[in-house]
């Protein structure tokens, strides 16, 4: 239940694993009381973790800021709206001064807890989950081809699986300027369970086997289940998650995974 003058923590556990195909890992997470990401790279030549890592680590110097009490509602959320900009002029910067790593990007998916209300910032289709209850709710929209064809009714969901289109970005962080930030806003519950996590994880199991896997009775538990599901599936990509439940104290320190850790 959402309590009246509250204040909302999220209890944080993450992971980031390798997979059983890939030789490095493109991901990157942050996790802390407020604060809470996941970015998955692209890039050859190491640059989907340089453009991971970039991402993470700019969003992570703002927590501070972000999550100061002497801020409106209002300019946080410019704040952390404005800082897809940031971040994508950064990925841009360093993509100029080192030629191997050009054509890098990554996506990026953010929730950050301010007074009743969670807000999320997303790029491409790493995803943001609210478990509530008995229900699963996916909160982000993936930024994909496949994802339009389907919102056009061109494809069904029956065809995603085999589609030749089916990790095709429609945006992404690159460095080129060319990215639209939305926020979406949502209220909170004390007990809400959100889930971060990159289509390492998303496209291999469905919604509905990630439900049974999440509702363990502790997030850690849970991402070992839902880790260990990826394996028996063959695991052809990085898998990164954070799992964070929203209480009413704050325990969690910041912390790095993957590509950033």
């Amino acid at each position: 239940m959402s309590r009246t003058g509250a204040q909302y923590f999220f209890e944080n556990s993450a992971r980031s694993v390798l997979g059983l195909i890939r030789e490095g890992n493109e991901d990157s997470g942050f996790i802390s009381g407020k604060l809470i990401a996941v970015a998955d790279g692209m890039g050859g030549h190491a640059g989907g973790e340089v453009a991971s890592r970039i991402a993470i680590k700019t969003l992570a110097s703002l927590a501070p800021m972000l999550s100061s009490s002497d801020i409106d509602s209002d300019s946080i959320e410019d704040l952390l709206q404005n800082s897809l900009h940031t971040i994508d002029s950064e990925i841009g910067e360093h993509a100029r001064e080192a030629i191997e790593v050009r054509g890098m990007g990554t996506t990026l998916t953010a929730l950050l807890i301010y007074g009743d209300k969670v807000a999320l910032l997303h790029v491409g289709d790493s995803r943001a989950y609210r478990l509530r209850g008995n229900d699963l709710e996916q909160l982000s929209c993936d930024h994909t081809v496949i994802q339009e064809l389907l919102d056009q009714g061109a494809i069904t969901p029956a065809d995603v699986h085999d589609h030749p289109q089916r990790s095709v970005l429609t945006q992404a962080l690159m460095g080129d300027g060319n990215v639209t930030p939305v926020l979406q806003i949502y209220e909170i519950n004390e007990g809400d369970r959100f889930i971060l996590c990159s289509d390492g994880l998303s496209n291999v199991l469905t919604d509905k086997e990630m439900k049974s896997l999440l509702k363990k009775n502790s997030a850690e538990d849970s991402i070992t289940a839902l880790i260990d599901a990826t394996y028996i599936n063959g695991a052809p990509d990085n898998v990164s998650i954070v799992i964070a439940d929203v209480v009413t104290t704050n325990s969690s320190s910041q912390s790095f995974i993957g590509a950033a850790s």
